[in-house]
C-alpha cells in the first residue's frame, strides 16, 4: 500500500499523524527562510556549520533542485513537514543515502523549528517517513544518528521505533567539530 499520494495541488504528499510531508518548492522559500532563521540558535549545535548565504534564495533555489535531482535518482527524498491544521512549516526529515542491492538501507535526518520542537510533530514525520521508506521504497533497514547529548532527539528516535545500537566516535563534523553519535536503526521485518 503506497503511503505517497498526490494533494489538490498534484504534489506528492505522504500524510501522518497530525502532519503531512511533501518534497520542498519553490513557493516554501519565505516560510523555510523564516523558520530556519528564527531557528538559527537552536539548530546550529546539531547541524553542519551553515554556509554565509544558508537561507538566500539562490541557495535555497540550489537545494530544492538538488532535491528533485536526488529523488529522481533513487539517491535521497527531502522533505518538508507542515503541521495538518494550518499547513504550516515546521520541519524537515530527509532519507538520504540510499544504498540498494544486498543493502536496501538509507539514513535518516530531521530538523525542528525551534518554536516547534517538543509537540511531537517530528515523531509523527519520522514515523510516517519509515513506512514510506518501508512500503513506498522498498527498503530493509534505516539507520539515525544524534549527538549523545541531544535527548530530544534520541527520544524521537526511540518513540519512532529506532533501536539503540551503539557508539560511532568522530562520526561527523557538527558545528565546526568531529562529534559522537548515538547510532539508531529500524528494520522492516516484512522485508
Amino acid at each position: 500500500m503506497a503511503l505517497m499520494r498526490k494533494d489538490g495541488e498534484g504534489a506528492r504528499r505522504i500524510d501522518g499523524d497530525g502532519v503531512f510531508l511533501r518534497a520542498p518548492e519553490l513557493r516554501d522559500y519565505a516560510e523555510w527562510a523564516e523558520v530556519r532563521e528564527k531557528s538559527r540558535a537552536f539548530l546550529t549545535p546539531w547541524e553542519p556549520t551553515w554556509a554565509q548565504d544558508e537561507t538566500s534564495r539562490s541557495s535555497y533555489r540550489y537545494k530544492v533542485r538538488r532535491y528533485s535531482e536526488d529523488a529522481r535518482d533513487d539517491k535521497a527524498y527531502a522533505l518538508f513537514v507542515f503541521r495538518e491544521s494550518d499547513e504550516a512549516l515546521v520541519g524537515g526529515v530527509t532519507v538520504s543515502n540510499v544504498r540498494r542491492g544486498v543493502a536496501q538501507m538509507a539514513s535518516l535526518g530531521y530538523w525542528a523549528g525551534a518554536m516547534f520542537a517538543g509537540n511531537g510533530y517530528t515523531t509523527s514525520a519520522v514515523r510516517a517517513v519509515v513506512r514510506f521508506g518501508f512500503e513506498d521504497l522498498d527498503l530493509h533497514r534505516i539507520e539515525a544518528a544524534c549527538q549523545p547529548d541531544n535527548i530530544a532527539s534520541r527520544r524521537v528516535l526511540e518513540k519512532a521505533g529506532f533501536t539503540h545500537e551503539g557508539v560511532a566516535q568522530a562520526y561527523l563534523k557538527i558545528n565546526g567539530d568531529w562529534r559522537d553519535h548515538l547510532l539508531f536503526g529500524i528494520v522492516n521485518e516484512r522485508s
